[in-house]
């Protein structure tokens, strides 16, 4: 299992429910963090709890439907010097459930790529190349399994396209210490999901993080939360690392 005591980990949509859990989660264990948001004064508080477990912690802010705030935000955290060596790609965002799902507006699609999409791979993107070159890395791109629901079409296409390209990448990547798998949170209680979700965003832990702690060299699985809860995080690791190849069933 990986040690990731010292190292930073980039989390996105860290100001909050699940990417904070999973932030904080990586600071008892040591890491430290960037934590991205859409303002940077939004991250504080993930910030500062951060820091009372004794990590080094930062914020960054970048709104994700802008592909130009992402590169600034990019440059921003070369500037700073630091190593990262983990990337959980949590924010997303849902834009509507459209009952009359035959009049779903072209924007649903647009806006739903650029923030569920085209924001993770530009962080994959700037990200692979200095993994391989310190010959390590962990990016865990954060899914949804919602299945046959016209009504959330944006959302789902976003994903399902955020695991395709994931996957190719993963292909790459497969058998080398830079490690790429997705992780489907489950339907929690959180400002994407709703106050009627069945789950606490807590039982998304340890399975939304447990790909930064496994240490087989293989990618392209996809760690479903619901799977792992009630885990410890060793035994997190050890089912994880027994999982096959992600192959995008609709079962």
């Amino acid at each position: 299992m990986v040690d990731v005591k010292g190292r930073w980990a980039l989390v996105t949509g860290g100001s909050r429910g699940i990417g904070k859990g999973a932030a904080l989660f990586l600071a008892k264990k040591g890491c430290n963090l960037i934590i991205q948001g859409r303002n940077a004064e939004n991250c504080a508080d993930t910030v500062n709890e951060a820091k009372a477990l004794g990590v080094e912690a930062v914020a960054v802010g970048a709104e994700l439907s802008k592909p130009e705030e992402i590169q600034k935000m990019l440059e921003e955290i070369d500037k700073m010097g630091m190593r990262v060596d983990i990337v959980l790609n949590n924010a997303g965002i849902q834009i509507a459930y459209r009952t009359d799902y035959l009049k779903t507006p072209v924007s649903d699609y647009e806006q739903s790529f650029l923030i569920n999409t085209i924001a993770p791979m530009m962080i994959c993107y700037h990200f692979l190349p200095k993994m391989a070159e310190a010959g390590f890395g962990r990016i865990v791109n954060t899914t949804s399994g919602i299945r046959r629901e016209p009504e959330q079409a944006g959302y789902s296409a976003s994903k399902a396209a955020l695991d395709k390209v994931t996957m190719d990448l993963a292909n790459v990547y497969d058998g080398t210490d830079v490690m790429i798998n997705i992780t489907d949170p489950g339907w929690c209680r959180t400002d994407l999901g709703g106050p009627q979700a069945p789950n606490a965003p807590e039982s998304s832990l340890p399975g939304v993080v447990v790909g930064a702690f496994i240490d087989d060299k293989k990618s392209g699985r996809d760690f479903a939360a619901g799977h792992f809860h009630g885990m410890t995080l060793e035994e997190a690791v050890k089912h994880a690392e027994t999982l096959p190849k992600y192959l995008g069933s609709l079962d």
